[in-house]
């Protein structure tokens, strides 16, 4: 292995006025450690907010400008990870019970005196290296790990991360699709759910109690999406639902069913009844252009706020605030049955169980004819009834209590 090759021994910083004890801390660390010196505390706290190399702090009490407890105070204060997180050493001329324990409670991880043995003072300083070596490992892989997993652990919804790349996955079939056959045009929605009135439910029943809310919202959502929808959490009272293969239609009825049922949820908390409400926005790129994914989100969660700002639980889409009224005109509205076909196709036949009574008399007649000369036992009659009866409740999987 060349030099080149070869691992940097950790770096420690030596903080002490006194050029002997500096120069003796260093006879003993220089052939397992990189050594850098500083007089007093100011210029060591500079020498750690530049040298992101610095591994450990060895420091003295007594300095001038800054002495040891103001240093350890700003490295345990400091917003950087890697400096508030440095294993400190603090070092004293002689055993004090009263330095030891306040050096500790400021947070030192070791209170030595200056005349320890060479062999002890090595053991501990490499102990500790060892440990802060470990810790950052450790956080390292814990964050690959969480750049590179699709789920949130604390919520279990997909992350933000890949909520983006999914979505742009989505977008980009989408937009192959509809060069392909103009026909066959495939709608990918966005609907960004938000709690309403969340700053007073943090301010009336705490931030514990709000997060609990959060959580259960969180759940409903994961529980009444199809599979192929994916679901991130943007914000604590915030919500983002990617829908491929969905129209405006379709997003829209799911979050009118979605506000009704989180409208009628109850919760309880010491004897105290908690009700909230929801308000969504809603866009698709049929409608509002075939873009970027982050411009549908955003006009979903402009949507979103607007609702908010006009009294909340709403859904708000292109036009405006969206009622059952719109959804229910649409999708008594002649039906395309390729467009059926491929929803269904494309895992999405909830949208197509919308349009029930439509796509039945749309085909009703394929059917007569079909059993009219192959007299397969199609049950005709109650099939008319069904396409007849244009106010019958389609059936709806997602149309479950919470």
């Amino acid at each position: 292995m060349s030099d080149e090759d070869k691992e940097a021994p950790p770096k420690v910083l030596i903080v002490d006025d006194s050029r002997m004890v500096r120069a003796s801390i260093v006879r003993h660390l220089r052939d397992r450690f990189q050594v850098r010196e500083e007089t007093d505390g100011e210029a060591g706290w500079e020498a750690l907010v530049i040298d992101p190399e610095i591994q450990l702090v060895i420091t003295d009490i007594g300095m001038p400008r800054l002495d040891g407890y103001g240093l350890l105070e700003r490295i345990r204060s400091s917003k950087l990870s890697r400096v508030h997180d440095l294993p400190v050493v603090v070092i004293s001329g002689e055993e004090d019970s009263e330095a030891r324990e306040k050096a500790y409670k400021l947070g030192a991880n070791d209170f030595i005196t200056k005349g320890i043995g060479a062999t002890e003072l090595l053991a501990r300083i490499e102990s500790l290296s060892r440990l802060a070596q470990t810790s950052r490992e450790l956080e390292q892989s814990r964050a690959a790990l969480a750049a590179q997993s699709p789920v949130d652990p604390t919520t279990g919804l997909a992350t933000g991360a890949y909520l983006a790349w999914h979505a742009e996955q989505e977008m980009a079939l989408a937009k192959r699709h509809g060069n392909e056959s103009r026909e066959k045009q495939t709608d990918i929605s966005a609907m960004v759910v938000e709690i309403d009135h969340y700053d007073q439910l943090v301010e009336w029943h705490g931030n514990h109690i709000a997060q609990l809310v959060t959580r259960k919202l969180s759940k409903i959502l994961a529980t009444k999406v199809r599979k192929e929808d994916t679901v991130a959490q943007l914000a604590p009272d915030q919500f983002a639902v990617l829908s491929p293969s969905t129209d405006l239609v379709g997003c829209c009825a799911f979050a009118l069913r979605l506000q009704k049922a989180i409208e009628s949820l109850v919760m309880t908390y010491r004897e105290e009844r908690i009700r909230i409400s929801v308000t969504a926005g809603v866009a698709c790129s049929s409608v509002d252009g075939m873009q970027t994914v982050s411009h549908l989100i955003g006009l979903a969660v402009q949507r979103a706020q607007q609702g908010r700002a006009a009294g909340g639980n709403k859904v708000v889409a292109d036009q405006g605030e969206v009622g059952r009224d719109f959804v229910e005109r649409v999708f008594r509205q002649a039906v395309s049955i390729d467009h059926a076909l491929f929803q269904l196709k494309a895992g999405a036949p909830d949208e197509v169980a919308e349009r029930m009574t439509d796509v039945l008399a749309t085909i009703l007649p394929l059917l007569e004819l079909v059993e009219s000369r192959l007299h397969c036992g199609i049950p005709l009659d109650a099939l008319r009834q069904h396409a007849g009866d244009a106010a019958a409740e389609t059936y709806d999987p997602r149309r479950t209590s919470i």
